[in-house]
């Protein structure tokens, strides 16, 4: 075909076919295909995204649901529902004792930030350089603008879509309720000697996940319970919603915390260039505590991240599935890792000192 053939010295095939036209016409259904799976990719990125926040609550439940088999020998479905009862009374419990308080403080928050912003610029304006600095923070501002208008998009597409909460809950329940009947219908469409080292994978998987959300509560309440205490000794303004939002920050690794720390400095500045300061000092020292001591506590013989993947997850998943990206990142680049590490490392490759975070 136009002269490659006699080009590349290939020889016509049986009843002068050419063979770089088989050639090119695979090549051809490879990149339509490739094509329209990235299109499905993108197209449904918000589906993929739910069907892993289904898993993710389905481990959130088998977590709890486990030791409820194992003590009192209860079915899966009447533990998964006990399961479900003891999320859902922790929820109302803390709403109860605390819904009110952490409102108004959280409600606070949204006026104070801006005061101790004015405040912050108050002080620049009285230093040497000021002109010069203070232009890159007003620059600096307007990009924090810029993230808390996403951050209230974000939060009131969160409020618009309770009803897709919903079904991921309940398809989460689902798949926590036989969660051995969902593995083994996704492993029907594999070949029978390809099926033992899948499932092989999918526990192992599942095992990570399992541990690394267990980590990662534990890592939470205890990071937003020092840092609420902390703040209220130094004399704070909100310290119970800081501290709550410090906690929920620490679900995203690396990125949470350090959002976190703004506000917090800001709405210590009101009070003063000390108070701003100590508040600083109190986000650094906690931050230290746990990354030296209650990650590595908290995380031993369970699974565990490297930083730099979970940086690049963070950066990479967030820019290309937005907010609900950033999310699921770290959980979604632990089960992409243990995938990696299993049926690469181990299986392709043959390294012997390849470990999945899910494997004993």
């Amino acid at each position: 075909m136009f002269g490659l053939g006699k080009l590349m010295g290939d020889k016509p095939g049986v009843g002068g076919h050419d063979p770089w036209k088989g050639r090119l016409a695979f090549g051809a259904i490879v990149l339509v295909a490739a094509y329209f799976a990235v299109q499905l990719i993108v197209t449904l990125q918000t589906l993929w995204l739910l069907i892993f926040g289904a898993i993710v609550v389905s481990v959130i439940l088998r977590a709890l649901a486990d030791p409820i088999v194992r003590w009192l020998k209860a079915p899966d479905p009447l533990a998964v529902f006990l399961s479900l009862l003891i999320v859902v009374a922790v929820l109302a419990g803390i709403l109860t004792l605390f819904g009110t308080q952490i409102t108004e403080q959280v409600v606070a928050l949204s006026a104070v930030v801006p005061q101790g912003w004015e405040q912050v610029q108050s002080w620049i304006q009285a230093q040497p350089y000021a002109a010069q600095l203070l232009e890159q923070l007003q620059g600096l501002g307007g990009r924090a603008g810029q993230a808390l208008q996403v951050a209230q998009k974000f939060a009131l597409g969160l409020a618009s879509g309770v009803t897709t909460l919903v079904l991921v809950v309940v398809a989460g329940v689902f798949l926590a309720i036989e969660p051995a009947k969902s593995r083994e219908g996704l492993l029907s469409m594999l070949p029978m000697d390809r099926r033992p080292r899948m499932r092989e994978v999918l526990n192992s998987c599942g095992k990570a996940l399992k541990g690394w959300l267990k980590a990662q509560l534990f890592s939470m309440v205890l990071v937003g319970t020092l840092t609420g205490v902390g703040l209220a000794i130094i004399g704070v303004p909100s310290a119970l919603g800081l501290g709550l939002l410090t906690g929920l920050a620490q679900f995203v690794p690396i990125v949470g915390p350090i959002v976190s720390t703004v506000p917090a400095v800001l709405v210590g500045a009101t009070q003063g260039w000390q108070t701003a300061l100590m508040t600083l000092a109190l986000y650094v020292v906690v931050s230290q505590l746990e990354s030296n001591f209650i990650t590595p506590m908290v995380q031993k013989n369970v699974a565990n991240l490297p930083v730099v993947l979970g940086i690049f997850a963070v950066v990479g998943i967030g820019t290309l599935f937005g907010p609900l990206g950033v999310l699921f990142a770290t959980p979604l680049a632990l089960v992409l890792h243990t995938l990696i590490t299993m049926l690469y490392r181990q299986d392709v490759l043959g390294d012997p000192k390849a470990k999945a975070p899910g494997e004993k």
